[in-house]
């Protein structure tokens, strides 16, 4: 991708290549989600999955 970039290949040196590691957890999530939408509405999420509600935001009803 950056190739003739020495700026870029000292910077993959230094901190690691940031883009190849976001692309694979990018790609996990999405597998991950694929795998929880094919499942049956019924199955649910176990307990120690479930997620918190999100701050920022009313539940609903409470307006």
């Amino acid at each position: 991708m950056f190739s003739q970039t020495p700026i870029y290949d000292r910077l993959v040196t230094e901190r690691g290549d940031i883009p190849t590691q976001v692309r694979a957890e990018a790609e996990r999530i999405q597998r991950e989600l694929g795998r929880i939408m094919a499942a049956p509405l019924s199955a649910g999420l176990p307990a120690q999955q479930s997620l918190p509600p999100a701050r920022g935001f009313l539940p609903f009803g409470t307006l």
